[in-house]
């Protein structure tokens, strides 16, 4: 059942692929009959409808070298050279031959040659001779091409637009190197600028840390004056008698005080003894 599947599968394929073909050959045959009908117009001089009919042609088959050639031509003979070069350049593009591709560089030169484009024309025959080498008219026109270009080398004008393009670069370039120097300028500035702000908050910190250190220092000092002054007053407390209490130097004068009434009394008590006492006399035998 699969491999039959894959049979019809196959089938479908190559029917799909054949139907396109006969399609693309189909738009192929109509390209080369409108092409046909051009290249008759063209020989009756009629040029407009041999333009309409090598549009035509190009539309069904964008490959079509012959037609966009041949339209090329009809365009140069009605000297629309811009748009002969355009479809010569279609031409070659899409040329599978060499002979073709020389045919459409060779006519491509001769649009340069009627522009005066000498230096264009030059490359454009050199790769006319790429294609055919043994083609005489196109190594004539080629030498031809040369010597005018010799001849007539490049305008001042050209050379001073050159130039002047070449300045406006130089001089946008210096502008971006200019605002890149600025910028780095002001990244700098306010890398400074940062730097001093933390200086300043630096600083700042560092006169907070003197202000609170001399406080710290002055309520140090002011808590020592305290602490002496209490000492002083603690000292002084001790000496001052409490109350019911007799200081020192009261104590020591009371001794004293006490010492003479003591040695008053002993001296009166002495002098009593020494008038009261009798002596007795001794027996007189």
């Amino acid at each position: 059942m699969k491999n039959v599947q894959n049979i019809l599968l196959a089938l479908l394929t190559i029917s799909i692929s054949y139907a396109q073909n006969e399609k693309v050959d189909a738009f192929k045959n109509e390209s080369k009959n409108y092409t046909y009908k051009a290249n008759n117009a063209v020989k009756d001089s009629s040029y407009i409808d041999a333009e309409a009919e090598y549009r035509k042609a190009i539309s069904k088959d964008g490959e079509n070298v012959a037609a966009k050639y041949n339209l090329g031509n009809v365009y140069y003979e009605n000297e629309s050279y811009e748009e002969a070069f355009n479809r010569y350049k279609q031409a070659a593009e899409v040329a599978t031959t060499k002979a073709d591709k020389h045919k459409a560089y060779h006519n491509m030169g001769n649009v340069f040659m009627n522009n005066k484009e000498y230096e264009k024309a030059v490359v454009a025959y050199k790769n006319a001779l790429r294609n055919k080498p043994s083609d005489d008219e196109t190594r004539y026109n080629f030498a031809l091409a040369k010597d005018m270009l010799e001849k007539n080398p490049p305008k001042d004008d050209d050379k001073d637009k050159k130039d002047k393009d070449k300045k406006e670069q130089e001089k946008e370039q210096d502008k971006k190197d200019q605002d890149k120097n600025d910028q780095k300028d002001k990244n700098e500035d306010q890398g400074d600028k940062e730097k001093d702000e933390g200086g300043k908050d630096d600083k700042n910190k560092d006169g907070e840390g003197d202000q609170e250190k001399e406080k710290k220092q002055k309520d140090n000092k002011d808590g020592q004056g305290k602490a002496d002054q209490k000492d002083d007053k603690n000292k002084e407390q001790q000496r001052q008698p409490k109350p019911n209490q007799l200081s020192p130097q009261q104590v020591k004068s009371l001794l004293k005080a006490m010492n003479n009434a003591e040695k008053k009394t002993q001296d009166k008590l002495n002098e009593k003894k020494a008038k009261g006492v009798k002596v007795k006399a001794e027996k007189d035998w």
